[in-house]
């Protein structure tokens, strides 16, 4: 088996096999560490020596360090009569554990921010030291962070998943950081989302159409990744993108993901927000974005939730179908404290041709940007209205 074939195989096996540990009823923190003691075992031996059934080699290596972890540690010997005997051998367990592992990792106890770096780790399979380098922390940093997390939920027990929802935020938010170092984090939320999908598929009972939503909107949005940036780094707004660099079948891709989820008919955030990218993704040219509809998605939208996030977009929405002075009086109603606020002003304020304040606004928000490229390019962009007045 080749190397590549092997860390491929590996990485698909390892949270199956963690969440299996899991739902067995074994601690967290105890698990990752015997599956991690099997994989050392199988890059050894796989390449010159492949299994039959690479997930039960894995089972059976990973039950073994388990018990044996368990029996080297005092604390548990008034527990060992309970340690669960190795599996016998025969078919091995073909339930898909990835949402009951997903839910152990979004736990309500944990931040957002350890929450993130678990999945990473334990469902992800990135080391420790990539995931440090994606938030540019110290590696010592992410350790620690990481092992809190294990202890924190170490004393919890999981028969069964936990809030669909709460996981759905979890990747949001990792599909959100978007690209840093070698790690595209879009992409790895991606991947799990895909993961999540196909364990839905296998238990209906459990089914979510806002699984197939986030799937969509994360495909949709990250079909426009090549076209944000310059080649020297510099933002491109959405209305100035080179839409022939735009991934067309990824877009279509996620065009019939919405699809399926619209068609069950339990419309959620995930299922408006996604339906507002294809909207956009679907439009030949800036010019032709069907804004009418958008707004009608962003007014659904608002029903769901009360964002002020999903506020500031529907005011840049209704300025383009209503005029700006109309799109500022939605942004009115819009705290001005929300991210890109100001940047939202800007722009309206200089479709209404009131320069000053679009050029006020524009440093306002750059005062304010969240990355270098936005900075730069709120600066460029009240430079470009002074040179104009």
């Amino acid at each position: 088996m080749h190397e590549d074939q092997v860390n491929d195989l590996i990485r698909t096996l390892t949270p199956q096999v963690l969440g299996v540990l899991v739902r067995r009823g074994a601690d967290f923190a105890t698990a990752e560490d015997a599956v991690q003691e099997a994989l050392i075992e199988a890059v050894r031996h796989w390449p010159d020596s492949p299994p039959d059934d690479p997930k039960a080699w894995l089972m059976r290596v990973a039950g073994r360090k388990l018990i044996d972890a368990q029996r080297s540690e005092a604390a548990r010997r008034r527990r060992e009569e309970r340690v669960r005997d190795e599996p016998p051998p025969g078919p091995t367990e073909q339930a898909d554990d990835t949402l009951l592992l997903l839910s152990r990792c979004c736990h309500p106890a944990l931040s957002p921010a350890s929450a993130i770096a678990l999945t990473l780790r334990a469902v992800g399979g990135l080391t420790t030291a990539q995931i440090a380098r994606a938030f540019l922390v110290p590696e010592a940093t992410m350790a620690q962070r990481i092992s809190r997390a294990k202890r924190t939920i170490s004393g919890e027990r999981f028969d069964a998943p936990g809030d669909v929802r709460a996981v759905l935020h979890v990747l949001y938010l990792i599909f959100n950081e978007g690209f840093t170092g070698e790690i595209s984090l879009a992409a790895e939320a991606i991947r799990l989302t895909r993961q999540l999908v196909a364990a839905e598929a296998v238990e209906p009972l459990r089914m979510d159409p806002e699984i197939a939503g986030l799937l969509a909107l994360m495909l949709l949005h990250h079909a426009r990744r090549d076209a944000r940036y310059t080649a020297s780094g510099e933002l491109v707004p959405l209305d100035q993108q080179d839409r022939a660099l735009w991934d067309t079948s990824m877009i279509a891709e996620g065009v019939a993901v919405l699809q399926g989820a619209l068609a069950r008919d339990r419309l959620g955030e995930y299922q408006a927000q996604a339906a507002i990218a294809a909207l956009h993704d679907d439009a030949p040219t800036a010019e032709e974005t069907d804004w009418p509809q958008i707004l009608e998605w962003y007014d659904e939208l608002a029903r769901l939730t009360d964002s002020p996030v999903v506020a500031l977009n529907r005011a840049v929405a209704v300025g383009q179908v209503d005029g700006p002075r109309a799109g500022l009086a939605a942004l009115a109603d819009v705290d001005p404290s929300v991210s890109r606020w100001d940047a939202v002003a800007a722009h309206l304020y200089e479709r209404a041709d009131d320069v000053p304040r679009a050029i006020k606004h524009y440093l306002v928000a750059a005062d304010r940007a969240n990355s270098k490229a936005e900075l730069a390019h709120l600066i460029k962009q009240a430079a470009r209205l002074r040179a104009q007045a």
